[in-house]
């Protein structure tokens, strides 16, 4: 064997030209194919960690009527032992508890239907973490007016700031990325986010203020130390109302959850809505999201004999968005396929090729007493070390595009960004890191090439030796 293998090797480097065009074709199909699986299952994840592990939690412990009616009245009572028991999980990253309700919130004569969320500060900011999403700048029609008239800002970065009026940015490198300006303009950025920037603050654990998602805070025209009137129905009946100050304006990535989502602290949902020691769920994100189903069992274990708790996981919550990904995973997958095809026809035709060119030294070697099945033998060892060196140089390619771009997403920007934003993306296209993806189609591109051997080596099998020597 090792006798075949050295004269496989020899024979590709025979034809440097045939060897190296042969490899080519397979290295660009398999660094093609790796990156593009990249770029869809990367922005799936980022798509999930948006919609899920960003608020609602892989896995949520709540009343078994909660989906179907949900009220106050459907709440769960949690023990401390219980709660310590599901932050036990080796699994488990993070429990956080949190009362959910629906009330009018009104300002004035402006008023709408917001969805209020009660939540520990100090917990949520290991799940959502709203301190992380606080607006910070806003381009309003002040600040545009500011940045035109400083003779300091140069007219295009005005103009560019003009085009992004009323866009929310929760920190520098956001906004300088917007404004596409770099690390050495930091004085010029310093400069512009004194201009639109605007006051920001967190809940304490006893606060009475409220976080106010962006887009729900311009409907209803407040600011960070203006009040918001809400009124609803507590528990069990009771009437619900109050006066809050607006402690901070949040940039929830969902358009759907931004138009409408008010934070308050559990303390203080407790007593605006009569619900001592109450809640509505209590949202789990994980370690290992493999394991989801796993984990949900356990955590099921804890309430085992509870008839009125239900312990469910992100795609029976979500069932909508888990049908949303595989629809376009099955998409992109269609697609690849496409890309197979027309990987294989290049392979095959370069192997085609390759086999045409030596159909007389096959015949020489034939006539002078190789068996067809040796020389069968030495063509599939050739295409598998071709195969193999264009297989493992693309995967060694893609490697550190992969770390890169999963490390560094690239962010769109411009009116392509305002459509991802009201579609409820994040405007970030993230890489995802080494998994079986990268292997599958590696090894998904070795069968091409063994496939592609198949016709050739037929060929040789019925070769004849006298029209071979011919030419």
């Amino acid at each position: 064997m090792k006798e075949i293998i050295k004269i496989a090797w020899r024979n590709l480097w025979r034809n440097k030209r045939r060897t190296i065009i042969t490899a080519s074709s397979i290295f660009f199909s398999i660094f093609c194919a790796i990156l593009m699986r990249s770029f869809q299952l990367g922005t799936y994840d980022h798509m999930i960690r948006q919609s899920i592990e960003s608020y609602s939690g892989y896995i949520q412990i709540q009343n078994s009527d909660f989906k179907e009616n949900p009220t106050l009245d459907n709440t769960i009572d949690i023990t401390p032992q219980e709660l310590s028991a599901i932050k036990s999980d080796y699994n488990v990253k993070v429990a956080v508890p949190r009362i959910e309700t629906f009330s009018l919130a009104s300002t004035g004569t402006l008023s709408k239907g917001v969805m209020v969320a009660a939540i520990s500060p100090a917990i949520e900011k290991s799940m959502t973490n709203p301190e992380h999403n606080l607006v910070h700048y806003v381009f309003s029609e002040v600040a545009i007016d500011s940045l035109s008239k400083n003779k300091e800002i140069p007219e295009k970065i005005a103009q560019r700031a003009a085009e992004l009026k009323d866009q929310p940015f929760t920190n520098k490198k956001f906004l300088a990325a917007e404004l596409k300006l770099k690390e050495r303009d930091s004085l010029l950025i310093n400069k512009i986010s004194s201009i639109c920037s605007i006051k920001a603050g967190y809940l304490s654990e006893n606060d009475s203020g409220l976080l106010v998602s962006y887009r729900l805070s311009q409907y209803l025209k407040v600011g960070v130390g203006d009040s918001i009137v809400l009124m609803g129905q507590g528990y069990q009946g009771m009437s619900a109302a109050g006066v809050f100050p607006v402690r901070g304006i949040i940039k929830v990535p969902s358009p759907d959850l931004d138009n409408k989502l008010i934070y308050m602290t559990i303390s203080n949902a407790e007593e605006y809505l009569s619900a001592y020691g109450k809640l509505t769920s209590i949202a789990v994100n994980l370690h290992n999201t493999d394991e989801m189903k796993a984990t949900q069992k356990r955590i099921s274990a804890i309430f085992n004999g509870q008839d009125d708790i239900v312990v469910k996981n992100w795609e029976e919550i979500s069932p909508v968005l888990k049908q949303q990904i595989e629809g376009d995973s099955k998409g992109g997958i269609l697609f690849i396929m496409i890309l197979y095809v027309i990987i294989f026809f290049g392979i095959f035709g370069t192997v085609q090729m390759m086999i045409s060119e030596r159909k007389r030294e096959f015949g020489v070697m034939i006539s002078l007493g190789m068996k067809k099945e040796k020389l069968s033998l030495i063509i599939i060892t050739e295409m598998l070390l071709l195969g193999s060196l264009g297989i493992f140089s693309g995967m060694a390619a893609s490697a550190p595009l992969i770390i890169y771009g999963h490390i560094h997403p690239i962010r769109i920007t411009g009116e392509l960004a305002k459509m991802y934003i009201d579609m409820g993306f994040d405007p970030v296209m993230p890489m995802m890191l080494f998994e079986s993806y990268f292997f599958i189609q590696a090894a998904v591109v070795f069968l091409m090439v063994l496939a592609a051997t198949i016709l050739p080596v037929r060929s040789i099998l019925k070769i004849n030796i006298i029209k071979a020597l011919h030419g």
